[in-house]
């Protein structure tokens, strides 16, 4: 948070504090030691001090430059001999010879203020040493600078302990800062003997306790923010003395209570933020009496109730955020009235009713957020006049009806999020006019025909999601060439067309989801070529030919579903070079061959199924490395051969299915060692012998099945196995007693 200082201040005092960044812009550094600035104050003494004060002027500053760190001495250079008004970089003098300024502010300085004697600096009327490096604490001493003092900045540096009470000595302080630093304990009581005080920062620190009363006498503030700390507590009452406030910022605290009625007495705010706090109870009516107000931030709170019909009073609003609280009832149609608003944030509250057609009078809106909440009805078509808006949130509500076509006039939009409600009917051709859409989110709707052919017209679609609806038809022809796409979920739809002629080579691609829709043709050799595509699902639909083995070159993938397809051929072995890969699922195709050996490379890999295809051979023992294994099954195939006892490797596995296979041979004891393993299914093999005795050891195991095989033997001593099914159709199992 930027300081501000007031337009009130005089050109000569913002050239006090002018940061020392602009003192190195003006002057080059050999000729620092030039920069001087005399002039006199009303408060300035006008006969001309002694040698004596003179030279303790200058030897206080120079024993506070000794002890700061070397590089800051040399910064200070120019701070030497006996007359502190003589060319020392950062201060400035009464004309009576005294020291009345001290500006050194964004200047790198390091150290404290331990050793700086205040009570020498007896005419000073401003200290900014700001935007810097100092640390410590602020010496108690403090309170014998200056009774003159009226500016006091320590704001963004690193001061740490308690503020100390002696700053309630300094009586003509008019601004004081002592924000963005690490203080500690509460707000004092001494606060209210600063009735000069016009502007107070406190704001980014650690501040505990609750705001004294005594902050209501403090009548001269214009500025008070205490933003970012841990105060605790109500806003005390008193808050509704401050007549000429126009800032009041006390976001980001762990507040409580409600919201004082009285704070409708600060007829002169323009910003009030008390967002990010504990606050209950509802909004009061006499914010109505905020004429000025230009922002108004309450989000994040507990705030309960109806918004006030009295909000519609405040026709200078430009930014009203009331999100995340327990606001219910209807948005009031008095909303209407604030007509230079440009962001209205209403979401993740529980209000209910329509959205007021009122809203299309708001056409200076940028930013509408009503996400999140129970509005039903239609979306008014009035939306249209909010020609300015870039960014619609609508989502998660219980909205019903077809899209307005109106939308289409908001040719500014690039954001609209629709997703989560009972929204149906075609999308209107006139969507096709918003060409600057980054993110089009349409989700868990009930929409029908067919997604707008123009979607991306413009280039610079980024999020696409249009999952579990009822669309249909192709894919947008704009889609083939959206470079810009980064999230695409276009599942549970009945969308049809040759996937490969759909889809293009997508840069920027991260995640992409196709499933349960009705696509053709061939997996397309170009998703190798989206280098950033983490996610790739395109399982229940009609895909037909082999896997491509350039998918191997889309290192970046975690995650690939081609399963329910007609896939055939074998599985490439380039898969086994995705070092990324933790799940994948090629289940129910007609994928022939064996597993490739680099599959057990895969060393992130959590998830393996390939179930029900016409995979053959032995199970390569290589599988085993596959530690941070989780499932794995190769069900449904022709798999010949023993289980390798590399299984027993995969210690972290908690489901193994083996069923329906040519599988031979003994279990291997390893497989007693898998103690997370939940589900294990051996049946409708040809397994034989016993079954290991460290299967009793298998305490995890909560579903069992060896049926249908030619075991023999006593059964594990384990619940699981107990069911008969578990077991049936062996040659000579039996119950071990």
């Amino acid at each position: 948070m930027a300081h501000e200082y007031p337009s009130s201040y005089s050109l000569l005092s913002r050239l006090i504090i002018t940061p020392c960044f602009f003192i190195f812009l003006l002057f080059p550094l050999s000729s620092i030691s030039s920069f001087h600035v005399i002039f006199t104050s009303a408060s300035a003494p006008t006969i001309a001090i002694s040698k004596v004060e003179q030279d303790q002027e200058a030897l206080a500053l120079r024993t506070w430059k000794a002890n700061l760190d070397n590089q800051t001495q040399v910064l200070l250079s120019s701070w030497f001999g006996r007359n502190s008004c003589h060319h020392w970089l950062g201060v400035a003098c009464h004309r009576s010879g005294s020291v009345s300024d001290l500006n050194l502010q964004s200047c790198g300085l390091r150290g404290t203020l331990q050793n700086l004697n205040f009570s020498s600096l007896p005419n000073l009327l401003t200290l900014n040493l700001s935007n810097n490096s100092l640390h410590g604490t602020i010496p108690t001493n403090i309170g014998n600078i200056s009774k003159l003092i009226t500016i006091l900045d320590f704001g963004s540096n690193h001061f740490t302990g308690v503020i100390p009470e002696q700053l309630g000595f300094l009586t003509s302080l008019s601004f004081l800062s002592l924000a963005s630093n690490k203080f500690r304990g509460s707000i004092l009581p001494f606060i209210g003997n600063l009735k000069n005080l016009t502007i107070l920062h406190l704001y980014d620190n650690e501040l505990s306790g609750s705001i004294p009363q005594e902050i209501g006498l403090l009548r001269s503030f214009i500025d008070l923010q205490l933003s970012t700390n841990n105060l605790t507590g109500p806003i005390p009452h008193s808050i509704g003395n401050l007549r000429n406030l126009t800032t009041l910022y006390l976001d980001r605290n762990k507040l409580s209570g409600s919201i004082p009625q009285e704070i409708g007495l600060l007829r002169s705010l323009n910003d009030l933020q008390l967002s990010t706090n504990n606050l209950i109870g509802p909004i009061p009516p006499s914010i109505g009496n905020l004429r000025n107000l230009t922002t108004l931030y309450l989000h994040t709170n507990k705030l309960s109730g109806f918004i006030p019909q009295e909000i519609g009073l405040l026709r200078s609003l430009n930014n009203l955020q009331l999100s995340f609280n327990n606001l219910t009832g209807p948005i009031p149609h008095s909303i209407g009235n604030l007509k230079n608003l440009t962001i209205l944030y209403l979401a993740a509250n529980k209000l209910s009713g329509s959205i007021p057609q009122e809203i299309g009078l708001l056409r200076s809106l940028n930013d509408l957020q009503l996400s999140t909440n129970n509005l039903i009805g239609p979306i008014p078509p009035s939306i249209g006049n909010l020609r300015n808006l870039t960014t619609l949130y609508l989502h998660t509500n219980k909205l019903s009806g077809s899209i307005p076509q109106e939308i289409g006039l908001l040719r500014s939009l690039s954001d609209l999020e629709l997703g989560i409600n009972n929204l149906n009917g075609a999308l209107p051709l006139e969507m096709n006019n918003i060409t600057h859409l980054k993110y089009l989110q349409l989700f868990e709707n009930n929409f029908t025909g067919q997604l707008p052919d123009e979607i991306c017209l413009g280039r610079a679609l980024v999020n696409f999601t249009a999952n579990g609806n009822h669309f249909t038809g192709p894919i947008p022809k704009s889609l083939k060439n959206c470079t810009s796409l980064f999230r695409v979920r276009l599942e549970r739809n009945q969308l049809t067309g040759d996937i490969a002629e759909s889809f293009g080579v997508y840069p920027n691609l991260n995640y992409i989801d196709l499933s349960s829709n009705n696509f053709y043709g061939e997996l397309s050799k170009n998703w190798g070529q989206c280098q950033k595509l983490t996610h790739l699902n395109i399982s229940n639909n009609n895909i037909s030919s082999a896997i491509p083995p350039q998918l191997g070159r889309a290192t970046q993938l975690q995650r690939i579903d081609l399963s329910s397809n007609h896939l055939s051929g074998k599985i490439p072995k380039e898969l086994g070079m995705l070092p990324l890969l933790f799940e994948l699922l090629l289940t129910n195709n007609n994928i022939v061959g064996s597993i490739p050996l680099k599959l057990g490379k895969l060393a992130d890999l959590q998830t393996l199924d390939l179930a029900s295809n016409n995979l053959s051979g032995q199970i390569p023992k290589q599988i085993g490395n596959l530690w941070k294994l989780l499932s794995l099954n190769l069900s449904g195939n022709r798999f010949v051969d023993s289980i390798p006892e590399e299984f027993g490797k995969m210690l972290h596995l908690w489901s193994l299915d083996l069923s329906q296979n040519i599988l031979t041979g003994e279990i291997p004891p390893l497989l007693g060692e898998l103690r997370y393993l939940e589900t294990l299914n051996l049946s409708h093999n040809q397994l034989s012998g016993t079954i290991p005795h460290t299967f009793d050891d298998l305490i995890s195991l909560t579903s069992a099945d060896i049926s249908y095989n030619q075991l023999e033997g006593p059964l594990p001593k384990i619940k699981a196995f107990a069911p008969f099914e578990a077991f049936r159709n062996n040659k000579g199992l039996c119950v071990y007693t």
